[in-house]
């Protein structure tokens, strides 16, 4: 498959958002490509502010059957939820 471009991970930033979220994928020769492209792919309606784009080959994530033991360790430590904090009746909704 050496005739094939890099994939790239799309990731817009919307106007009214303050992160960035996945969009989708495309192939592309460069950063610079994939970029421009992604513009036309996934701005069409002027919805973006912002383009991250991350060659796949760079993503590293973790498989499905390691959710057990990656993330029931951190339910032994309570104090990371502020659930059981009293919070005063001058601060509103949080």
């Amino acid at each position: 498959m050496k005739n094939e471009w890099p994939l790239w991970e799309i990731f817009i930033r919307g106007q009214h958002g303050m992160s960035h979220r996945h969009v989708g994928s495309l192939h592309a020769p460069d950063a610079e490509m994939a970029i421009k492209n992604a513009r036309d792919v996934y701005t069409r309606r002027n919805e973006g502010v912002s383009i991250w784009v991350v060659e796949a080959k760079h993503i590293a994530a973790t498989a499905p059957g390691d959710k057990g033991p990656l993330f029931e360790p951190s339910e032994s430590k309570i104090y990371r939820h502020p659930t059981f904090f009293d919070i005063p009746e001058e601060v509103g909704h949080m």
